[in-house]
């Protein structure tokens, strides 16, 4: 138990780089404003994911939850 109390900020401080390079891999709108809430078109958002947007949106979900129970497993 010590060595994982000694090694698991690593594990978060890599989680956290590797998902925020995921997030800001992620396409959030047509022009360089939808990067930062601009934009007017709605429909952007709403679309279906296909291929490599799919599985970088899957790994970013899988990231979040390995994060999530890192830092609910520091917590113990």
């Amino acid at each position: 138990m010590k060595i994982l109390t000694s090694i698991l900020p690593y594990i978060q401080i890599v989680l956290a780089v590797i998902l925020i390079t995921a997030i800001l891999l992620q396409k959030t709108g047509s022009q360089i404003g939808g990067a930062f809430g601009g934009g007017d078109n709605f429909s952007s958002a709403f679309h279906t994911r296909r291929g490599f947007e799919k599985i970088l949106f899957t790994i970013t979900i899988a990231i979040a939850i390995f994060f999530v129970v890192s830092a609910l497993i520091n917590l113990i």
